[in-house]
């Protein structure tokens, strides 16, 4: 039976913090990097496992969290993990060494992979059968908020404060969360207590699972297949994942109900799902990198560039579940949402060396409402079939197929700027020759600025050369940055054609039993 009256807002507002807690850890960190590198001592291939660690961890558990739920309760799965993030968040503050915090990084990982699924189930069950839309909506300010402002929070923390700060700041928020859960949140049916557990299924799926997730994480430093160890990830990510499907659907108990994808919506929703993570993640992981490494921006500018978008997907979300209620297709504003992403991608491609801040505001605001279109809609289609247990399980395989389509997307565009960086760079320096009249009257320019400037002759001619070398690496990562642009807008516009593949439904509604 769903909640009524401020029962209902509370819990909404409990999970929707829980998740958030959850999503903007999956970024805040990364503009810590620098400073922790410094601060404990460690290369940045090491410290890059911060990231690495809780993604392989989250990426776990996502796909398991409707069986826990399902066999502990839902409630008590989700105070749990509210809990266990909580103190996991403590201990990164405390980490005396990288590696003590990177094991705290995979426990804040397995815990948060309990938090977004469940959360999702447990919205869902609290607002009323006609109202999914709107719960779907509200769940999505925290989705798709969360890793847009996590950058923005953590260099807000690093200007005034110090890197541990970043864990901490999860503490009070997250005992808020856990007494609210434990206060409001109903208890649910422990429908898998006393069913035998399926350890070969959770072992492979971990190894499947997991050794993809760390190749795509770690390919692109490493050389990919030219690296031994990733090549063996590989190797188990296939059989991993043959054998884990065929355990799964040979067995009496699985951990993950594949049977839930004889629902043709579910089915294209879980390829949608992966392109929305592909442009979510891959977009804030872009973005960042061209403005402070091409434009100089701080970590603190970028994050606040970010923020309006962010604050407009906030203000669409409401209406995109009033527009669901009123039986507007689902189909209709995710492709909307997916032209105004494309829309983005190409005006962003159009960036120069000049760029501002004035310049990026109109784009990421268009990106803010392609998102909110985007993600409702797409998970109201995903979901629209499923039936009782079977919401718990669907929005897990849902999310895992979002998380992985971000670390595909973030995989395949840091590829595509390591390839194409070189084939830019290869095409400018063909003109630079001294049988060029544009080359030849620009460089000598430089030896006479530089002569001006006291330099001798032979001085200012090799600081001439130097301020070339600069010149042609900023403009091929300029053109590297377009086509990364391009590449993550035409994946969402060509992914179009799968939304009509999924059934148009006026209402999607909660089954009765669910209630």
């Amino acid at each position: 039976m769903a909640e009524k009256g401020l029962k209902k807002w509370v819990i909404t507002f409990t999970v929707i913090t829980a998740s958030l807690l959850e999503l903007i850890d999956t970024t805040i960190v990364n503009v810590a990097i620098p400073q922790i590198q410094g601060n404990l001592g460690a290369t940045l291939e090491d410290v890059a496992w911060l990231s690495t660690g809780y993604a392989v961890a989250n990426v776990i558990v996502l796909p398991m969290s409707g069986w826990l739920g399902s066999r502990f309760g839902r409630k008590n799965y989700f105070l749990f993990s509210i809990i266990l993030f909580t103190i996991a968040s403590f201990l990164c503050g405390n980490a005396t060494n990288l590696e003590e915090l990177i094991a705290f990084r995979i426990l804040q990982g397995l815990a948060g992979g309990g938090l977004i699924s469940t959360a999702q189930a447990i919205l869902i069950e609290t607002w009323p059968r006609e109202d999914v839309g709107i719960a779907t909506a509200l769940f999505g300010l925290g989705a798709v908020v969360g890793p847009t402002v996590g950058p923005t929070i953590g260099g807000y923390l690093l200007e005034v404060s110090t890197w541990p700060w970043i864990f901490y700041v999860n503490i009070p928020v997250g005992i808020l969360a856990a007494y609210c859960t434990y206060t409001f949140v109903r208890e649910t049916p422990k429908d898998g207590k006393g069913m035998p557990v399926d350890w070969w299924g959770i072992i492979l799926l971990a190894l499947a699972v997991g050794s993809l997730q760390t190749v795509l994480e770690k390919g692109e430093s490493e050389d990919w297949f030219a690296t031994p160890y990733i090549t063996a990830l590989a190797v188990t990510s296939v059989l991993g994942l043959l054998l884990f499907i065929w355990r799964e659907t040979t067995t009496d108990h699985p951990i993950v109900n594949f049977k839930i994808m004889r629902h043709r919506s579910f089915s294209v929703g879980m390829f949608t799902s992966f392109v929305l993570g592909f442009g979510l993640y891959g977009s804030v992981f872009v973005f960042p990198i061209f403005c402070q490494n091409l434009l100089g921006f701080s970590p603190l500018q970028t994050g606040e560039l970010l923020f309006p978008g962010g604050l407009f997907t906030i203000v669409m979300m409401p209406f995109i579940g009033i527009m669901l209620k009123k039986n507007i297709p689902a189909q209709f504003m995710a492709t909307i949402g997916m032209f105004l992403f494309f829309v983005f991608c190409s005006m962003l491609s159009k960036s120069t060396l000049q760029s501002g801040t004035s310049d990026f505001f109109l784009p990421l605001i268009i990106r803010g409402i392609g998102m909110a279109l985007l993600f409702v809609p797409l998970t109201t289609l995903a979901i629209q079939d499923l039936k009782g247990p079977e919401i718990g399980q669907g929005s897990g395989l849902n999310n895992m197929m979002r998380q992985l389509g971000g670390s595909f997307g973030i995989a395949a565009l840091t590829t595509l700027i390591h390839v194409r960086q070189g084939f830019h760079r290869s095409n400018l320096l063909v003109n630079v020759n001294e049988y060029n009249p544009a080359f030849t009257e620009r460089f000598n320019g430089f030896i006479h600025n530089f002569m001006a400037k006291g330099y001798n002759y032979l001085e200012a001619k090799t600081l001439a050369a130097k301020a070339i070398e600069g010149a042609v690496t900023k403009q091929s990562l300029l053109l590297t940055y377009s086509d990364a642009y391009w590449v993550a807008g035409l994946v969402l516009l060509c992914s179009i054609p799968l939304l009509y593949l999924q059934k148009f439904k006026k209402n999607v509604e909660v089954p009765a039993d669910l209630h």
